[in-house]
């Protein structure tokens, strides 16, 4: 399993450097610091993971209108 997919169960891996968390006053975590040159997959898949769940309530569109539309303007050829 990734460091991701523990981090979001909530179990503890192994310790990761570059991972820095933000505290308030009565060291609530509140924020977190991540360096991108150690843990740039991971922002990415953080990244994802928003995005997806921003969009969970969009009206979906069936692949083959999708697949149509673009054929129809000329960005897929058709079949």
């Amino acid at each position: 399993m990734s460091d991701f997919a523990d981090a979001i169960a909530g179990r503890k891996s192994k310790a990761m450097t570059g991972i820095q968390y933000v505290t308030d006053e009565k060291g609530r975590k509140v924020a977190v610091q991540i360096d991108l040159t150690k843990h740039r997959q991971l922002w990415e898949d953080i990244q994802d993971v928003l995005v997806s769940r921003s969009r969970r309530h969009e009206k979906r569109i069936p692949l083959d209108k999708v697949k149509a539309g673009l054929i129809k303007s000329g960005k897929l050829p058709g079949e």
